[in-house]
């Protein structure tokens, strides 16, 4: 008897969701009240070393601070920071736009460049898709031509352990010493900026290139950005498989047929001779 798993899937979707927002809360409320009571602390000390300036004069100041941040301009350093909109940049904005990725620490002020935005969206998104679809399936293709040359069991598992284990160093592995060594970062804050930009998630908190004490290469940004590409659709073929893996386990495990009688028929059927079909008339 087969039994839908889709309800139990939407059930099963819930509770990950339902035990992620548990999780999270336990972990970062408390640490967020921490730097609520930290940071009004400071505000305080702040007035009394500066008894010329009021609560309400500060506030004025931390919002000016909170617009510039919002628009892209880091308030630390000075004028001569390099500028959120040079080639090299825009190049990379252009790459976080139709990657869908969205860190949100950047974005059009403009009218007119709003306005682009939206439509080099409209057109960016599904030609980026047609190109990561495209060259998935190259990468597909590749595996299974491997699996074709390959004619002794296991060999095409090992080929296939070989090409994850080979993106996961490409991808995951590598790139954070790189980021770690040019801005700083732990290697543990490397890693997580990396699966974080690869899977879309693009939260913004770590975005390669906005330390204005640092001095990058021209072309460091364009180079990531490039990486990003080619990690996108190789973590998307990842992700495709562990989704194929999950839905076939599902499959298997409440579309289960009755082996018993599966079995009992086969070896019915093996055993007993093959017998003439008789018409018998009604």
């Amino acid at each position: 008897q087969q039994i839908s798993w889709t309800p139990l899937l939407v059930l099963g979707y819930l509770f990950y969701l339902l035990l992620g927002a548990m999780v999270f809360q336990l972990l970062e409320k408390q640490a967020e009240t921490h730097f609520r009571d930290q940071f009004q602390l400071e505000k305080l000390k702040f007035l009394q070393n500066y008894t010329c300036l009021d609560r309400q004069a500060l506030e004025q100041f931390v919002q000016v601070l909170m617009e510039a941040w919002e628009k892209g301009v880091n308030p630390e350093g000075n004028s001569t920071n390099p500028s959120n909109w040079d080639f090299s940049n825009s190049f990379f904005f252009a790459g976080t736009v139709v990657t869908t990725i969205g860190y949100g620490n950047l974005s059009p002020s403009t009218v007119a460049g709003q306005i682009f935005c939206v439509f080099y969206a409209l057109f960016g998104v599904p030609l980026n898709l047609a190109f990561l679809n495209q060259l998935g399936k190259g990468l597909n293709a590749h595996l299974i031509t491997l699996e074709r040359w390959v004619q002794k069991p296991g060999r095409a598992q090992v080929h296939l352990a070989i090409f994850l284990i080979t993106g996961t160093l490409l991808f995951l592995v590598f790139p954070p010493l790189v980021f770690s060594y040019v801005e700083g970062w732990s290697y543990g804050e490397g890693f997580y900026f990396t699966f974080i930009t690869l899977s879309t998630i693009g939260f913004g908190d770590y975005v390669v290139g906005t330390n204005p004490n640092k001095h990058y290469i021209p072309v460091y940004r364009s180079l990531t950005a490039i990486w990003i590409v080619f990690g996108l659709a190789w973590l998307a073929l990842v992700f495709n498989v562990g989704a194929d893996l999950m839905e076939k386990f599902l499959q298997l495990k409440w579309h289960k047929p009755d082996l018993s009688l599966a079995e009992g028929a086969t070896i019915k059927l093996e055993d007993e001779p093959e017998q003439p079909r008789i018409h018998i008339p009604s």
